[in-house]
């Protein structure tokens, strides 16, 4: 079955850095040191990727059908020709709007339980 007709359901859960790269991409496509440094960015510091992580999860999630390398890129005159860029398949985004559905969820339950961050417990 190809990636298109998958249910977005049958990747998930993703682990959280497949997440994270899947969030990074859906704002822009990015090369590889700019995905780096949008993760470590948004996680204020506490998730830093080495390169070799990072190209094993672009393959695992290429893989699955969720990324592919595009061959849209910035202005040359600003671009390394070297670089890979990398963007969402319509499949890949479909996958990252329900595992951000499936964490609502989970968050949600977590505040009916009082566990959310700021709650007070009797």
């Amino acid at each position: 079955m190809t990636a298109e007709k998958r249910r977005p359901e049958s990747v998930l859960p993703l682990k959280p850095v497949d997440y994270l790269v899947l969030l990074v991409l859906a704002g822009q496509d990015r090369h590889g040191y700019g995905i780096v440094q949008d993760i470590e960015e948004r996680s204020q510091g506490q998730i830093r990727l080495e390169p070799g992580n990072l190209y094993r999860t672009i393959r695992r999630l290429m893989g699955q059908g969720l990324l592919k390398e595009t061959e849209r890129r910035p202005a040359p005159e600003s671009d390394d020709e070297r670089r890979r860029y990398y963007c969402l398949t319509p499949f890949g985004l479909r996958v990252a709007e329900a595992e951000t559905a499936r964490l609502k969820r989970l968050v949600r339950f977590a505040e009916s339980h009082s566990l959310a961050e700021g709650k007070e417990r009797a």
